[in-house]
Parts: structure tokens; C-alpha cells; sequence
């Protein structure tokens, strides 16, 4: 697996429209963004461009038009961002960070099944 490169909250936002999409012109990723974000699209472009340099995506050219796609998964980036804020905020412990939410969430009676679930399937 190659590395997943540090994508930013607004590069994100970029990287969810590939993921669900894909590919995508500039238009296309400006127009989908244009509802939730008052971004111009020479923003747009600009994080289109640092995604490309950071190796996240790349695209195809046919004539003049770029069609840009992810190089890397939306599961490959939520376990990289989950790995550094496990670094970053606990010291890459889990069960401290669990512990800290479980305390801090109320918890449905359908999410603490499901929890248990989890857990139970993690024993066997």
C-alpha cells in the first residue's frame, strides 16, 4: 500500500466528491461543492491541484478537459486520520480514546448493541 498522503478539511471535502463520483471534471467537483461551501472555483482548482501534487489523485486529459480521479481509498484516508489523531491526542492507545467517548456520547440502545456486537465478534 502506497502512503496515504495528509489531506487537509478542505481537501477533504474535494476527495469526497471524487470518492463518491469518479471521474470528475473541475466543473463537475466545483458544482457538487457549490451547495455546502462558498468556495470560488479557482479554489476548487487550486485543491484539486494540491491533491494532485500530494499524489491523492490524478486525472486524464482528453482535449482540454480533466477528468480527475482518487489514487488512494476513502478507507485507506479514514484509517490513516484515525491512526494520527490516535497519535496526536492519545499517544496511539485506543482504549483510553474509546473509554473517553463511550463516557462523553449517549449512546442509543441500538449503538450499544451494536458496540457489544463488535466487541464480541473482536473475542471469538
Amino acid at each position: 500500500m502506497q502512503s496515504v498522503p495528509h489531506i487537509s478539511d478542505a481537501e477533504w471535502e474535494v476527495m469526497k466528491v471524487l470518492w463518491a463520483k469518479t471521474p470528475c471534471t473541475a466543473n463537475e467537483v466545483i458544482e457538487a461543492l457549490e451547495d455546502h461551501t462558498d468556495w470560488k472555483p479557482k479554489t476548487v482548482r487550486t485543491l484539486l491541484n494540491r491533491l494532485v501534487q500530494k499524489q491523492a489523485i490524478s486525472y486524464s486529459q482528453e482535449n482540454k478537459v480533466y477528468a480527475y480521479f482518487p489514487l488512494v481509498s476513502e478507507d485507506e484516508c479514514v484509517k490513516s486520520e484515525t491512526d494520527s489523531f490516535l497519535k496526536r491526542i492519545y499517544g496511539g492507545a485506543f482504549k483510553p480514546m474509546l473509554v473517553n467517548f463511550l463516557k462523553e456520547e449517549r449512546l442509543s440502545p441500538e449503538d450499544i448493541k451494536e458496540l457489544k456486537n463488535i466487541l464480541d465478534d473482536k473475542t471469538k
